[in-house]
């Protein structure tokens, strides 16, 4: 990991030129058929993000690292609330008290770690918390144990009592596309948009891994007190594996439909806590998993 933070503090030397947090311009040699070119490529950034909780009582706080995860710059406060409340850390919106991202050194360089201050009436267990994060991460939990561990950190499953039109299902991932101002320059990111059952978008965040944007995403709605968020559905660019359907679900998110594939687990516990997961909606089509009840389907 060490290496990793070297190569991520080195990362406006060499000629890259900034142009936004997330997005860096490269210089490229581009070749097709017999020409070659000189050219500037947009490129997504990748850098870790040190995810770090001051916890305990006021007079007794203690700071712990949480995670370490690889995120495209920015938003890095929702991604960390949206990770917190994901993991069950924190259930309501005041059980954090502060979410501060560590200022850059004196030479400039991004500290690219935040600082999570939780309420001293949260009760904090990082040994046991890192067990999970590490398994969650790893693939290591699986079936009966994981979908239990959900259950014990929502307060209730997914309602939503919307029935969305086929047409505006369909038109869900064109929308998604074109507010994607990263993906456009650099298709290097993905995204999680979430929208209201019309089809109006409310809120839309990139990054290089899937499950910081679904965070980002439903971290900024938690911050605000919006959770559970019962009347949208969540879009995401790939495929809807198991731990988006755990991010929605936690949410209180009532449907999830992704462009790629599911996993057998994510059916299994959208199934579960009763999520409507939607798979391959693209190209004016689309696969139904679970609850059907909220697709028409005519």
């Amino acid at each position: 990991m060490a290496l990793a933070w070297r190569r991520a503090t080195t990362r406006y030397a060499q000629g890259m030129d900034p142009s936004s947090d997330g997005v860096l311009a490269l210089p490229v040699l581009a070749l097709e058929g017999d020409q070659a070119r000189h050219v500037r490529d947009h490129v997504t950034v990748e850098e870790p993000l040190e995810m770090r909780v001051a916890a305990g009582a006021d007079d007794a706080r203690r700071l712990h690292t949480l995670a370490v995860t690889m995120r495209t710059p920015g938003d890095d406060p929702h991604l960390a609330a949206g990770f917190l409340l994901s993991e069950g850390v924190v259930k309501n919106a005041d059980d954090i008290e502060s979410i501060d991202v560590v200022p850059a050194d004196p030479t400039g360089q991004p500290s690219n770690r935040v600082v999570a201050t939780l309420s001293p009436r949260v009760h904090f267990d990082p040994d046991a918390l890192r067990r999970d994060v590490y398994a969650a991460s790893s693939c290591g939990i699986c079936g009966r144990a994981s979908i239990d561990r959900i259950r014990a950190i929502a307060s209730e499953p997914p309602q939503g009592r919307f029935v969305l039109p086929r047409a505006t299902l369909l038109a869900l991932p064109e929308s998604l596309r074109a507010a994607q101002s990263d993906f456009a320059r650099t298709g290097g990111v993905h995204a999680a948009g979430l929208f209201q059952p019309d089809g109006t978008m409310i809120d839309l965040r990139e990054d290089v891994g899937r499950h910081n944007a679904v965070d980002k995403v439903l971290g900024r709605r938690f911050r605000r007190g919006e959770l559970p968020s019962s009347e949208t559905v969540l879009v995401v660019s790939g495929r809807a594996g198991f731990e988006l359907v755990h991010k929605a679900v936690v949410a209180g998110v009532p449907m999830l439909a992704a462009v790629g594939a599911p996993s057998t687990l994510a059916v299994s516990l959208a199934k579960t806590f009763g999520l409507t997961l939607v798979g391959f909606l693209r190209d004016q089509r689309f696969n139904l998993y679970t609850g059907a009840e909220r697709v028409d389907t005519t």
